[in-house]
Parts: structure tokens; C-alpha cells; sequence
């Protein structure tokens, strides 16, 4: 009897228990289809990595949201989230005004410094005087493209647009470009590959310029809901609190992934 009890106990336990993690809400989180190493980058089998993966599946386990990794091309990846077909957006976003125009964003997760990386062949620093004459490589649909054009356009000889960071990276490994602006922990990443010690170099950090860099990397959702907002942004403070953050950036990073 003791034995069947136990067993029935138990079976109960488990049945409670899927129940628990079929009723969670399931999640499409929006990623940028294009490689963005350390942050997001398929592994041999195509399965998803990196820390940005890592810390948005450790926000989901906070908020108990069932997430789908939903890689999506980076110039679609806003109307993707107002039609809908994903449900959130993780993907090294920068929390801007403009972008507040189209959708909302949680607190930020992180935040680094913005930075120039050029030929080691080529004298540069990275301000508008520094950049004169020169070619310099940016994403489209970043903050990095609207910065340069910004302030880097009346000196600079060309503002050249590249769909992926990795197409911008390889143009400046075979010498078409001078120069490419940034996430700060990207171009360090590719700076210590073989290939990048072989070309380039960190020229420096660009000028704050808060209305078009933001004051970091938030999670992105639709236009007024409030409840995956909340959500995410009490995830992000558990995992904060309880030092799971930490744990997941010692194993990629040496900077405060936090602070920036």
C-alpha cells in the first residue's frame, strides 16, 4: 500500500509538473540571422550560441516563458515584431528614441563602449578629423550608421553600408576599407582572430552621443505591452540579484558586461 502510494504520489508530482511547462507561455525571441560573435553565431550543427543567447534564455527561465530562438534578417527584424511573427526581440538592440517611436524595450542588459576599428597600416583616431579621407565600414539599420552619418560624413571619404557587421569585417581584413565602427566587444572579438591581428586595430572609442547610441541594449516588444516589458524587466533584475549574469559573462567576457 505504502509502495502504491508512493507511486501515485509521484506520478502526480510529474504530471503536475508538465503540466507547469506545457501551460508556459511560449516565446518567440527575434535574433539577427547574420552571425554576430561572441554575442549570437550557429555552431556546426546550427544550433544558436553565444552570451546574448545564453543571458536571454537565462531572462526566460526567470519570467518562466517558454523561448524559441527565432533568427530573423537584421533589417527585418522590427517589422517582424509589430506583425507579430516574433514576440520579442534580443538581438544587441540600442535603446533609442527612434526606435521608441515603433516599439518599447525593457531596462537594459547591457551596455559597451562604441569603437573604431582600422588597417594597422592607417594613421587614425576615432573623431571626425581622425576619420578624414578615409573608408569607413558600418551595418545598416544600426546605431553605428546613423552615428557615422552623423558625424562622420562631412570628413570621412565614404560611409560604406554592409548588411552584416561580418561583411564590414572582411572588407577591412582585404584592405577595400579603411576602417569600421562598432559594438566595442564585436570588434574586440575579431580584432583577437587570427585574421583581425593580422590587419587591425582598435583606433579608440567614438564621442557619446546618447540621442543616437541610447543608454544601452534593451529586450524589444511591441508598442504597449506592458506585461512582456514587466516581465523581462524583473528577469533581468533576478538574474542580476542572484548572479547568474555574472556566471554567464565570466564565460565570454573580463568587462562589466553591465556597466559598459
Amino acid at each position: 500500500m505504502k509502495s502504491f502510494l508512493k507511486t501515485t504520489a509521484a506520478a502526480v508530482v510529474l504530471v503536475v509538473a508538465g503540466l507547469g511547462a506545457a501551460n508556459a507561455e511560449q516565446v518567440k525571441v527575434g535574433i539577427a540571422a547574420e552571425p554576430y560573435p561572441p554575442f549570437a553565431a550557429p555552431d556546426a550543427s546550427g544550433k544558436w550560441q553565444g552570451w546574448e543567447i545564453d543571458i536571454t534564455m537565462a531572462m526566460c527561465e526567470a519570467a518562466k516563458l517558454d523561448c524559441v530562438i527565432t533568427p530573423v534578417s537584421w533589417d527585418g527584424i522590427i517589422p517582424a515584431l509589430t506583425t507579430k511573427k516574433i514576440d520579442i526581440i534580443a538581438a544587441s538592440m540600442s535603446i533609442t528614441a527612434e526606435r521608441e517611436k515603433t516599439i518599447d524595450f525593457s531596462d537594459k542588459y547591457y551596455n559597451t563602449p562604441t569603437l573604431i576599428l582600422g588597417s594597422k597600416d592607417e594613421k587614425m583616431d576615432a573623431t571626425p578629423e581622425g576619420l578624414k579621407g578615409k573608408i569607413l565600414g558600418v551595418q545598416v539599420s544600426t546605431v553605428h550608421q546613423a552615428y557615422a552619418k552623423k558625424h562622420f560624413a562631412d570628413t570621412a571619404a565614404e560611409i560604406k553600408e554592409y548588411q552584416t557587421q561580418d561583411e564590414a569585417n572582411q572588407d577591412l581584413a582585404a584592405g577595400r576599407i579603411d576602417a569600421t565602427q562598432a559594438d566595442g566587444l564585436a570588434l574586440e572579438t575579431f580584432a583577437a582572430t587570427p585574421e583581425g591581428k593580422a590587419c587591425c586595430e582598435i583606433k579608440g572609442k567614438v564621442a557619446d552621443d546618447l540621442d543616437i547610441l541610447g543608454p544601452g541594449v534593451g529586450v524589444g516588444v511591441r508598442k504597449g505591452d506592458t506585461a512582456m516589458k514587466e516581465k523581462f524587466n524583473a528577469a533581468i533584475k533576478e538574474i542580476r540579484a542572484n548572479g547568474k549574469y555574472d556566471e554567464i559573462s565570466k564565460k565570454y567576457f573580463t568587462i562589466d558586461m553591465y556597466g559598459g
